[in-house]
């Protein structure tokens, strides 16, 4: 399953975005090539375009967005992200919320991790800890990725 990833940030550099390198570590190790990597500001016209071009590809079948999904006011990936979906995964943020909460307590209400289809593909929009994704990849985003975008395509 090709797969793209969009790091959100006003402050990484590709050398830098250890977030985003865990990401591609992690799907290759699934045997998911990553056939996208780059780095956007936290901007929602930013985000979308970047979104948007990726959705046209393809070679791509998932979208994997990290970081600037938490509540401070530059955080604007859901905002950019949720109008480009076809459908919402509500499932996803619950499971998400509910698995961080058992690692860090209550402080998983602060995320808006979502995911959902667009264009046939899958789109994931993730927090920028390692820790949460750690969490999301092998548990939640990996084990359903085929199955997803499997049923992205049905619906086409």
């Amino acid at each position: 399953m090709a797969c793209a990833v969009i790091t959100v940030s006003d402050t990484r550099t590709l050398e830098t975005d250890a977030g985003g390198a865990l990401v591609c570590e992690l799907l290759e190790a699934a045997r998911h090539p990553v056939v996208s990597r780059e780095i956007v500001p936290d901007e929602v016209s930013a985000i979308s375009a970047a979104l948007a071009k990726l959705l046209e590809r393809e070679d791509c079948r998932a979208v994997i967005l990290t970081g600037g999904t938490g509540i401070a006011p530059r955080d604007v990936t859901p905002e950019a992200v949720e109008p480009l979906l076809e459908r919402v995964i509500p499932g996803f943020g619950e499971l998400f919320r509910m698995l961080s909460y058992e690692d860090i307590g209550s402080a998983a209400l602060l995320s808006r991790a979502l995911a959902g289809i667009a264009k046939g593909r899958v789109v994931f929009a993730l927090p920028g800890s390692r820790g949460a994704l750690r969490l999301a990849l092998p548990r939640l985003v990996i084990p359903e990725l085929s199955h997803l975008a499997g049923e992205a395509v049905k619906r086409r």
